[in-house]
Formats: C-alpha cells, structure tokens, sequence
C-alpha cells in the first residue's frame, strides 16, 4: 500500500474545562489539519487510553469494545505539570506524556521490589502520524523479549520480529508456519517480559498491519509499528506484572469468555463428505456414522453438518444459506429427531452470502440487504465459493449494518433452531471483499451510526470484521429468543474482539495434515486463549491435504484431547471435488483401539475440562496456557524454545502437556518449569510413573502405540474426573438418547513422594447443570485437601453449593498415582472405603 505519512505539529493542551487532571488533551494548530487533537488518559488503575484524531480521522464508528466508565476513585494518583510534559503517577505504574517535539511522546513504567522497569516507549518525533486515510503508531521495540497477541497468527507462539497483516481470509490449506492472514483480526499486542508487560489494544474494525521489529531504519532505531488503513486512532495500554495481568484487564474492557454447554467438550465429529452425497442419501449416511459410533465404542457428542444439506438439487448445485436439499434431507425435523436418539446435536453451517442462483437473492437485493457498489450504482458483486475446491461463483455478502440483512439472517437461524438444529456454526464470514470503497446501508436500528460518519457509509471505514461481529450477534440473539433458558452455541471461523461477546467458540480454520501442522498448531491455542478465545482447537488430522497416517492420526488425537475444544473434521480433495473424503476414528483398525482409549480419557476428563471453562468465564484465564504463565521467575521459560509455545503448554493447574512432532520418535523432551525453591515437581503419568523435579528438562518414553504423549501431573494438584463416556447434563430434562446420569465423581490426585511435614494441598473446582443461561445459571464449587505423613494420605473433601447448583454424585473416588501403595484416610471428617483397582492398576479410596 502506499505511504502517506503526514507528521501534526503544533501541539498545545486544551483548555482545563475540557479535561481532569488525570487526562491529557492535547490539540494542535496545524492549519493543514483542522480539528487535530490528541488525549492520554487513565481510565484504570493499570489501564490507559489514547486517541488520535482529527476532522478527516475521526474515532472508529463501531469500536470493537465500549467506552469502559472511569474507574480510578480507590486508586492514589500524583500529578506534575511542567508546561510541555505532564507526569501521572498511578499506584506504582509512571504515564509522562511530553509534547516538546513534533508529536506527542508517551513512555509508561512499572515500579517493583528491583527498581522502576520502562516498559513502553514512543518513537520521538513520529511516535503519531497520519497515514493516507489512516494513522500509524510508532513505539520502541523491545528486542529478546516476548510478543504474543493479534488473535491467530502463524507459528511460533513468539511474534517478534515479524511483520502481520491485520485482517482475516479464508486461508485453505494454509501454512501454519508462514500463511499470513489468517482468519481473525483482533489487534491485542502483548510484550512480556520478567519484569512486567504491556500491551496495546486498538478498538478499529478496519484493516491494518503490525511490524513487530522486523523493520528499522537507522535514524529512527528498533521500533514496532501499528498501522490502521483507515480512521483515527482509540488505542488501550494495558499495563501488568504478568501475563495473567494483562488477559484480566483485557477481560475487563472487553468482556469475558462465554459459558459453553458443558456437550460440547466432548468428541465433536465433522467432514463433508456426508452431507454431500445423493447416493446414499445423506440423511441416511449420517444415520449410519451415529450407529458407528456405538458399534465402535467410541463416545461423540455432536456433528459439525457442513454445508452441504443446503446444496440446490438442480443446476447449478451451489449453496443456498437457509434452504434444506429435499433428496438428500427428504424430512429434515424427522432426520434432526432420529439423530438426537443417538446422542449427538447437530452444528449447522452457515455461510453470510448468497449466490445470485439464491431463490431470495433478489428479494435481498431490492431490500438493500447487500453491499452497495458505487461506481456501478448497483448491487455489489464479487465472487463467492459455491461448490467444491476452489469453485465460485457470483453473488454478495449480507451486510449486516442493514435492517434487512439482519433480521433475514436472525429469522432464518431462529427457524433452523426451531427445526431443531442445536447450534450454529458460522462460516466463511472473513469479509474478503474486494473493494473497501462499497458501501453499508448503516439502517440497522441496533447500530448506533455517528455523526461523524453518517455521510461515511464505505465498508473499509467502519471495518470489513464489523460485519464478522455483527454475523455473531444475528445468530446469538435468534437462538436466544428460540429457547431463552439455554446458553447458546455459536462457533465462528472469523473473529474480532467483539465477536466473542456472541460466539462461545472458534477453531484454527482448514488447516493442513502434516506433522509441523499439528506442532505449529499448538501455539495458535495459546495466542488464542490470551486473547480470550477459550473454547478454540484444531481440526484433528489436517482439514485439507493428504490422509494422516496411522501414526499421525493418533498422535494428533493424543494431543487433541488436552485442548478446550476436541473435533475431527475435514474435507480431503479426491477425485469428486463436490464430496471429498472424511477422516474417521476407527479408518486405521490396527490403531481402533488405541484412539478410543485416547477419546475415552477425554470424557472422563471433562469435569476438569469443564472447571477451567467455568474458571475462564470467571476470572479470563485460558484453559490452555504457555508453559511460563505462573513461572516468571524462572530463567529458563524466556528461551527460545519455551517461548515458541509449539512443543509443550498447561492444561489448567494440573497437567503439563508434552508432545511427539515427528514420525517414528518414541521419547518427548519437557521442560518442567520451577516456580520457587520449594516446588516439588512432577509425576510422569505414563509408565514409568516416576516423580521428576521441577527446573529441569526432562526425556519422557512416549511409544506412540504405547503410552502415548508426555502427560505429567503438578505435585501438590489434582484433576477431577467423571465417566468416560457421554452422559447426560445435570440440567438437560429430556433424555431421548438414554445416555447415563453424571452420577460419578473421582479425583486422580498427585501427592509428593514423600512426607509433606504437615503442608497441605488444595484444589478446587467448579461445576454447573451445563446447559443454563448466564443469567440463570447458579456455579457451585469443591475442594480437595491433602496431606501426606508415614504412609498415608489424609484427606479433606468439602462442597459449596450455596450458589443453588447440587451435584447428582454423593460420595467422591480419590485416586492415586500408578505405584502409589499409600492409604487413604479421611481423618474425622469422612469415612473411607477402598475400592478394587482400576483398569491402569491405580488404588482408589471411595469417600463418603
């Protein structure tokens, strides 16, 4: 794109009625800038906001988060005034904005036990600067230090000295390591350091760039760049001893993680190919995938219908949102009913366009339910996926700023809900227009247009993501209004940061079958959990390219099942583009066995699975987490290797998860962080089950036909756990499947080797009926004690329920380590029964 810096100068302070003490506002009298102005003001006690702006850039139209209200009144600010420069000091994080040079200069510090760390720094002279339609923040760039954020960007974890477009496309097949962009625009840059982090948060929907170091220019030295193609600039400094500070404060501004219903941790099924045959029907062939399912022993809790149940059955075959193919679904209510008896709920796809062959395309367009071209004078087209690999054909994008396109899009998911389809799936809703000049109809009622922009209409200056947001709420808000006692399920491809405030859930796109995919992939996860998508994973096996072999198929279900979201789809070009093949469970015999034992573990791990959701939805913690969240005094966790996030992460508290990335290896190398000199390490949970400590790293056996992946248990924790099979949600009244009660609640605990001279050890965990809406939803909590002393293991069990939530279970399983030959006691406070041992030879005690 071409450069257009234009550098305002002449910055003086507003006058005070226009600002409190605590702000900042500048304006300029550049005469070749009317209306310029500049603020920087703390709206936390670790959170800060700027805006840069002027009469031809105003503030973003629909800022992807809302003006959060000022909430400083407990905290001691300090302020010093010299004229050009002004001070704040708040609590112990130091804001100095000078304005002696051409642009406005912030540097922000945090004070500690070691001293004062300078942890932001503007460029001086540059620092804020228009950019053709849009403007450009330059600010020092930290090198060695880590980077993470923007949502989904390529592996690695670290974003350092690399340069991403902030947009989204549908990126096929893609590259996990050099595809850039990918499928979300959430502009959250983090930089953390051992001594305290920063990032910087722009509210702007439209399209943009962030250079993280990986240019510099001698006169202006190492800086990283933000620029935003158009628009003024609102940006939030967050400002945190960790990392955990910042996705709190993050959370704060924008919103926690949804709750997710508790189903859909389990196995979700998905692939094409079934929904796209004539010959069987394809009512018929998912019958039958279901029936597999129990003949196979293998638990699945939904399936991800792909869009194929909209394909017309007469020429051309291309996919119309909202209609139903009558060959392949003679009687989609009886299919959705006879589907359920099974036990599985069904993800319908739906995708924010319609083809000009659409039977209501030109009901749309009359209605302006469209883009508008104005060079043309007529409805925007572009060209649209229609039917198999890489075929299009003509037609246009919903804009959802219009009342028309809204309520089409919410009437026609609520009449999907109303057939009985369970969740929605949104898909393909990057925007990839091609023209930003199109225009919106900015007539939805629930858009608030201002009036800076009502003669403002192109789709670029609001932000094509606007219409990705908005995609969301249309769905949220009609499964909200068709059953508004249920939390709904919306699982999105694309995302912003507003998205997440209507979809529960995303995933990684149609990523590629590889070995260094699944790697890549895990740092994907972690990036995406600290920008608040919790729910989020991958497709397991590769969604495009060839077949995994049986060794890969396993490794990445072995991975799989310890990330927050666990499904198999995909669709494998072959030689009918139309239908493609399907990754199943049991296509490898040889291997059956091994990924149903895989499957079934994660089952009987959902309570945990479950607990961390809850706990994100609480407090914005992601389930999954880098290696180095909770660890940052530990030298070893700013390493390269720890910092790539691709080869090992936590899963909650309890479990340090490892990996196998290439065929044939038989041993996974962890790094076991330390978090003080009194940590007790680890348990290998795979044979041979030997405590490890912490500091070190460590070689794990790992026979992919064998133990499977390094799996390894924090000394001191504990994971609870349920049935390894679907059972029914405590709050689910209608149980047509016949599926078991969640009656059984054991607890696998990791005590240390030896005695603990008195220390206890505590976890605690949440749980819900599983299927209520937020504002209806009451959150119980347990805890599990432990100590250890002369062979024996005392525990202390106790439950919360004064939230309203009674769990079905009554007693609870304590479960020891494999090789533990300890006793359980309860001490005074429970009686205790020693069950036989389980089927990997663990002694378990029941607790009544």
């Amino acid at each position: 794109m071409p450069q257009e810096e234009k550098t305002i100068s002449g910055w003086t302070t507003a006058p005070t009625s226009q600002q409190e003490a605590s702000q900042v506002v500048l304006k300029s009298d550049d005469p070749t800038c009317p209306g310029a102005f500049f603020t920087f003001e703390a709206v936390r006690p670790n959170v800060f906001r700027t805006t840069f702006i002027s009469e031809s850039h105003p503030l973003p139209p629909h800022p992807s988060c809302p003006r959060p209200a000022r909430e400083l009144e407990a905290t001691n600010i300090t302020i010093q005034d010299s004229g050009k420069c002004k001070e704040l000091q708040v609590g112990n994080i130091t804001a100095k904005v000078d304005w002696n040079g051409l642009t406005p200069h912030v540097s922000v510090s945090l004070s500690g036990d070691s001293g004062s760390v300078l942890l932001h720094a503007d460029v001086p002279e540059r620092a804020y600067v228009l950019d053709g339609p849009g403007v450009a923040h330059y600010s020092r760039y930290q090198r060695n230090t880590l980077h993470v954020g923007l949502g989904e960007k390529a592996a690695p974890m670290d974003l350092s000295g690399r340069r991403f477009q902030l947009s989204a496309t549908d990126s096929f097949g893609y590259d996990v390591y050099r595809t850039d962009p990918l499928y979300k625009n959430i502009p959250l840059l983090i930089n953390a350091t051992p001594q305290g982090c920063v990032a910087l948060f722009s509210t702007s929907l439209t399209r943009g760039q962030y250079s993280i170091g990986s240019e510099m220019d001698g006169m202006w030295g190492f800086y990283k760049v933000y620029r935003q193609d158009f628009g003024g600039l609102e940006e939030y400094m967050i400002i945190g001893k960790t990392l955990s500070d910042i996705v709190k404060s993050y959370a704060d501004l924008v919103g926690y993680p949804l709750l997710v219903p508790r189903w859909a941790f389990g196995y979700l099924s998905g692939g094409m190919k079934y929904s796209m045959l004539d010959e069987p029907r394809a009512s018929e062939s998912l019958l039958d995938l279901a029936r597999k399912m129990k003949q196979h022993d293998i638990p699945c809790s939904a399936y991800q219908m792909s869009s194929g149940y909209t394909v017309s059955e007469t020429p051309p075959k291309t996919r119309n949102v909202f209609t139903w193919n009558r060959h392949r679904f003679p009687d989609p209510e009886g299919f959705i009913e006879e589907f359920h008896k099974h036990g599985m709920r069904l993800l319908a796809n739906v995708k924010p366009y319609v083809l000009a062959s659409h039977p209501e395309y030109e009901k749309l367009k009359a209605a302006g339910a469209l883009f508008w071209d104005p060079s043309t004078k007529q409805t925007a087209l572009t060209r649209l996926w229609s039917a198999g690999g890489g075929e299009s054909d003509i037609g246009g994008h919903i804009d959802f700023t219009s009342e028309a396109g809204f309520k089409w899009w919410y009437e026609g998911v609520k009449k999907l809900r109303e057939q009985g389809i369970d969740c929605i799936w949104n898909d393909n809703n990057e925007y990839t227009i091609t023209d930003d000049k199109w225009e919106c109809a900015l007539n939805n009622p629930a858009l608030e247009v201002p009036q800076t922009h009502k003669q403002r209409p192109q789709v670029g200056v609001w932000g094509r993501s606007l219409h990705t947001e908005l995609h969301g709420k249309a769905s949220h808000d009609a499964l909200v209004d068709a059953a508004p006692e249920e939390r709904p399920f919306v699982l999105t491809r694309s995302a912003t940061t507003g998205t997440m405030r209507y979809a529960c859930s995303s995933w990684s796109g149609d990523n590629i079958t590889s070995w260094e995919g699944m790697k890549g992939a895990n740092a994907l996860s972690l990036t995406a959990g600290m920008c608040l998508m919790h729910c989020y994973g991958h497709d397991i096996g590769g969604f495009e390219g060839p077949q995994p072999t049986p060794e890969l198929l396993l490794r990445w279900v072995q991975q799989g099942i310890y990330s927050p979201r666990f499904a198999i789809n995909c669709f494998k070009t072959g030689s009918d583009n139309n239908v493609g093949d399907v990754i199943e469970p049991w296509m490898y015999p040889a291997i059956t066995p091994l990924v149903r034992k895989a499957i079934k573990r994660r089952y009987a791990m959902i309570p945990y699975l479950y607990s961390l959701m809850i706990e994100g939805h609480l407090t914005s913690k992601p389930p999954q987490r880098w290696t180095g969240w909770g660890f940052e005094a530990d030298p070893e966790i700013w390493t390269r290797k720890i910092m790539d996030g691709e080869t090992q992460y936590w899963l909650g508290d309890s479990l340090l998860i490892g990996g196998v990335f290439e065929a044939g290896v038989r041993e996974g190398r962890v790094y076991l962080p330390k978090a003080s000199d009194g940590d007790e390490g680890y348990i290998n949970l795979n044979a041979p089950y030997q405590y490890l400590p912490a500091g070190q790293w460590a070689t794990i056996d790992a026979e992919w036909h064998g133990a499977g992946i390094p799996v390894l248990g924090r000394v001191g924790k504990a994971l609870p756990v349920g049935k390894d099979v679907q059972v029914l949600s405590p709050g689910e009244t209608v149980n047509v499947a016949d599926l078991p009660l969640d009656d059984y609640r054991g607890v696998e605990i990791f005590p240390p080797q030896g005695d603990s001279n008195g220390k206890w050890y505590s976890t605690t965990w949440y749980e819900d009926d599983g299927v209520s809406a937020v504002h209806m939803n009451k959150i119980s909590n347990y805890a599990i004690s432990y100590s250890t002393s002369k062979g024996r293991i005392t525990v202390k069990f106790s439950k919360n329920e004064e939230g309203g939530f009674k769990a079905l279970w009554n007693s609870l399983v304590i479960i020891l380590p494999p090789g533990d030959e300890r006793v359980v006691s309860g001490g005074d406070w429970h009686a205790v029964r020693e069950l036989p041992l389980d089927y990997d030879g663990r002694r378990r005690f029941e607790l009544a």
